[in-house]
Order: structure tokens, then C-alpha cells, then sequence
């Protein structure tokens, strides 16, 4: 049978993930990711009121014009995860495609939510929900099956997909790391890995996320980020003033660890900021995650003002604001806070928690450096990096090719100068660039099998 995987998007960059398998005439695409720092150099872009044509000129959508030059049917569309460098273009292309959006529960939901939002296209593409460790058939051949197993993440709900085929599986590696004591779900199938690479032809192909692959050791448990929390939340039990908190709104187990850490510290938490209310009251929905039934929720700017208010009357020191804006975001709402938009007063000495590290992209960089000054130009004492990566370093990369035994790799998830460390990694496990790894870029096609 013919493999043949083209390369869309997420080759050249952090962002637009995009991926597509064929194997003989079935072909199955991974992800269709937005790449969020184009969208946020550019001031007031709405992108659901944008053609996918301009976002595509503006890199912030995967140029899936290549897809012409696969000669076969679109049978399933997976997003791995709910993240939006994975499902942010889901809304301006999948309607391009005659085919079903297959994924996890908690993603179909966000993926759901995407399309609502939409204002260009009518994207009427079936949602299918599948649980990690279930298998579907894909195509009329009855020889190519679908398979999710079970990865952990800075969001919940993530899977790997693994494409069976006569010639080997497929497995598309983003996004992971290796946690065996996660906060709020299973850790991660690494039996199931293993199992895959040793059954029938074995692993074909691997296409990986190479984020942290130079750096050294492994990625620490999300357990670990909850006890420097823990620790740094007790060391300011006794303040008795403001103190906020921020991190990645889609991080459902640290906010969860953010608001039993308040009530553990004699504080009321409430969720500010649309992502804050959008990704934990559909967590919380599905039963991902159970919330004090007090918990306040807000999202629109109004009913956010308002509880600022509330705040600011009944004394700072009995609450904690859990807000958005971890990465500088302009109009996120620790950014509207240090630029005193909000009924919020920050005052001298009061304590700012990021609860997240910035993303390593020179828009990010700036934006978090622009959040960070004004914060402490209000006399804000910050706390930085409560955090730990949601992508594997270095040993859970060697960990996997031990598992997977892949007979080719594909790097992904990065530009050039984010390869060159795994590509490092894997020739000295053996793999020869020309050979079975395969350094790529946007638009390409790598035939695996004539």
C-alpha cells in the first residue's frame, strides 16, 4: 500500500499544526492549528470575521492548497488536543473537506465552540467523539484503522492518533510529555507505545513534537508544578492584600490546584476572562473536574467589572482573582489590570502569581516584558514560573524511540533551529538525515511507501 505524508503546516513554525496521512486512497489529516503570535502582531484582528485565504497570506492558518496533490479521499479530520495552535483554522477549513471531525470529548466540545464562533464559512463537517484506547476504521479497504492512545498534556483530554496500515503504523506525536502522576486524569499509555512498536509490521513512521528536545533530563509531572504552587501559595498565606493569579486557561488542573489552594489559604477564588470561563465551565461540564459550587465564573467584560467591584468593597485580602493574561495578552485581563482599565487597584507590595512560563516567541516575549513593567510600576511583586512544560525534553524523547522503534522520523512542531537538537538526538540513535529522517518543511510530501 502507498503512505505518502504531507507536510502543511507546523514545519516552519510553533503553530498552524497541520499533517496529512494518506495510505492508498484513504487519507486522514492531523490537526488544523492557527498560529497565534500572526494573529497578535496585528492590532484588533478578528480572525472568525477573516477568509481563509488572508489568513493563510497572513501565516496564521495552514496553506492546505497541497492537499490537491494527494490523490485520495479525506476520510477523518483528528485534533489531538484542544489547543488552538491544533484546532484554531478547524473553522475556515474543514468545510473544504467531506469528511467527519473525529476526537476526544473534551476537544470535540471545544472544537464545537470554534465553529459556533465562526462568522465566514458554515462548517457543518460530523463531530465524533472517541475515547483514548478505542479504534475506528477509516475508508472501504477494511485495512487502515484509527487508534487514540492516551497522552498527558497541558490541556486534558490528549491522545496521540495512530494510524494502522498493512505496511506499519503512523504515529503523530503532538503533543506530550511523560507524566505518570498527573493531576487530574490517567498517566500517560506507555504500554500501549510498546505494544505498537512490536506488533505486526511496527511503527512506519513517527512524526514528533521536537519543543524541548534540547534540553536536557526529563519533563517534570504536573504533580511537581502543583507542590511549588502549593509551597508559594502558603508563603503568602498571612499577606493582607491583593494577590492574583494567572496561567494558561485551557490548564485545567493547575486552575483546579489555583482554586483549592485559595480556599486552603482562606481566600474566595473566581475565574476572569472569556478562556477562563470558556475552558473551565466545559471542563467542569463533561465531569473532567469538580468545582466548589460557589465558584464564581465571568466572562463578559460587564459582569467582570462588576466583581472587581465587589472585590475592591469587601477587602482585596479575601479573594483571589484566577485571571487571564500569562502571556501578556493586550486585551486579556492582567494586562487591562496593570494598565489600570479595571476597578482593581493594584497597590504596593501586592503579589502577582504566573502560574506559566512565557511562550519563547519574540511577539510573547514582548508583550509578557510590556505586563510585567506595567505590574510593577504599581508596586506589584511578581512570582514567576510556578510552571512545568507540557512538552518531553531530551530522555522522554529517547524513552519513546525505545517504545515506538520507528523505521523513519519526521520532526515537527518547530522551525529549522528547533530541529537541530532532535535531529542531534536521533542520529545518534542510529537515524541518518536523508536516510529514515526527514527534516521537512510547509508543503511538502515524503513518500514512505511507492
Amino acid at each position: 500500500m502507498e503512505i505518502e505524508i504531507a507536510t502543511i503546516g507546523g514545519y516552519e513554525e510553533v503553530g498552524r499544526q497541520m499533517t496529512a496521512v494518506r495510505a492508498g486512497d484513504d487519507v486522514v489529516v492531523f490537526d488544523m492549528g492557527l498560529n497565534l503570535s500572526q494573529v497578535l502582531i496585528h492590532d484588533n484582528v478578528e480572525t472568525e470575521k477573516m477568509h481563509s485565504l488572508d489568513l493563510i497570506d497572513m501565516g496564521a492558518i495552514p496553506d492546505d492548497r497541497v492537499m490537491s496533490d494527494l490523490e485520495g479521499d479525506v476520510q477523518a479530520i483528528v485534533p489531538t488536543h484542544g489547543h488552538l495552535d491544533h484546532i484554531g483554522a478547524i473553522s475556515k477549513l474543514a468545510h473544504r473537506y467531506d469528511a467527519p471531525i473525529v476526537a476526544t470529548p473534551f476537544t470535540i466540545e471545544l472544537v464545537k465552540q470554534q465553529i459556533e464562533g465562526e462568522n465566514k464559512f458554515n462548517v457543518n463537517n460530523d463531530l465524533v467523539k472517541m475515547e483514548a484506547g478505542e479504534m475506528m476504521s477509516i475508508g472501504d479497504s477494511g485495512q487502515v484503522e484509527l487508534e487514540f492512545v492516551h497522552v498527558t498534556h497541558s490541556i486534558i483530554d490528549a491522545i496521540n492518533p495512530v494510524l494502522h496500515t498493512p505496511e506499519g503504523a503512523v504515529v503523530y506525536g503532538l503533543d506530550k510529555r511523560m507524566d505518570h502522576s498527573p493531576v487530574l486524569e490517567d498517566p500517560i499509555d506507555m504500554k500501549r507505545f510498546r505494544e505498537i512498536g512490536r506488533e505486526g509490521n511496527g511503527v512506519l513512521a513517527y512524526i514528533e513534537d521536537c519543543t524541548n528536545a534540547g534540553r536536557k533530563g526529563r519533563t517534570p509531572s504536573e504533580s511537581v508544578a502543583r507542590r511549588h504552587l502549593k509551597d508559594v501559595m502558603t508563603s503568602v498565606e498571612d499577606y493582607d492584600g491583593g494577590i492574583v493569579a494567572t496561567t494558561f486557561s485551557s490548564h485545567i488542573s493547575r486552575v483546579s490546584s489555583l482554586v483549592e489552594f485559595a480556599k486552603d489559604i482562606g481566600r474566595q477564588p473566581v475565574l476572569l476572562g472569556r478562556s477562563m470561563e470558556k475552558y473551565s465551565g466545559t471542563a467542569e461540564r463533561l465531569g473532567f473536574v469538580d468545582l466548589p459550587d460557589d465558584l464564581g465564573m465571568y466572562g463578559h467584560r460587564k459582569s467582570v467589572d462588576r466583581t472587581f467591584k465587589r472585590i475592591m468593597k469587601e477587602g482585596k485580602e479575601n479573594f483571589l482573582p484566577i485571571v487571564t493574561g500569562h502571556q501578556g495578552e493586550p486585551r486579556a485581563m492582567l494586562t487591562r489590570m496593570g494598565r489600570g482599565e479595571t476597578p482593581y487597584e493594584i497597590e504596593d507590595g501586592d503579589k502577582v502569581i504566573f502560574s506559566a512560563r512565557v511562550i519563547p516567541e519574540p511577539t510573547n516575549e514582548g508583550q509578557r516584558y510590556q505586563s510585567e513593567r506595567l505590574l510593577r510600576m504599581q508596586g506589584a511583586r511578581i512570582y514567576d514560573d510556578i510552571h512545568v512544560s507540557g512538552h518531553l525534553r531530551e530522555e522522554g524523547h529517547y524513552e519513546m524511540l525505545q517504545a515506538l522503534q520507528p523505521k523513519h522520523l519526521i520532526p515537527a512542531h518547530q522551525n529549522l533551529k528547533g530541529f537541530a537538537p532532535y535531529v542531534d538526538l536521533a542520529e545518534s540513535q542510529g537515524y541518518a538525515l536523508g536516510r529514515d529522517l526527514h527534516v521537512t518543511r510547509n508543503g511538502n510530501m515524503i513518500q514512505l511507501v511507492d
